[in-house]
């Protein structure tokens, strides 16, 4: 059994989470900065390399009424990217308010805006992990 990784691709940033081998916990792994499809899928190729993940999971942006808008089709041209280049296993969860609960979490454990604004896109991978291995069973 691998790790698994989460993403949580913003328009600027993907932020990345993963599971430790036995996949118990769900931590942060790093905050990679968008430069397109190909370079972004590119640059998680090394970090592929080393975690060595069974599924890549993908937090889709839904809006409120469940339909996918901009935000939700660049979180599938990652996904579908990966498969293509990489060809790892992806599937796609719904992380509406994966953003605003790791905010309100970072708030609550008292880290100061320039912290939190390095580490959200983290938290919000790690959120959508979490809310996948639940729905799971794992």
């Amino acid at each position: 059994m691998g790790r698994i990784v989460a993403l949580d691709v913003g328009t600027k940033t993907i932020g990345i989470a993963a599971t430790d081998p036995l996949r118990i916990l769900a931590s942060p792994v790093q905050t990679l900065r968008r430069a397109g499809v190909r370079k972004d899928v590119e640059a998680l190729r090394p970090l592929f390399q080393e975690l060595q993940p069974d599924l890549i999971v993908v937090g889709l942006p839904y809006e409120l009424d469940g339909s996918e808008e901009r935000s939700a089709r660049l979180a599938r041209q990652i996904g579908e990217a990966i498969v293509e280049t990489l060809d790892l296993t992806v599937t796609y969860h719904d992380e509406r308010f994966s953003s605003v609960q790791a905010e309100r979490l970072l708030l609550e454990r008292g880290l100061k805006r320039a912290r939190r604004k390095q580490v959200i896109d983290q938290a919000a991978a790690v959120i959508i992990l979490e809310s996948w291995m639940r729905e799971q069973g794992s």
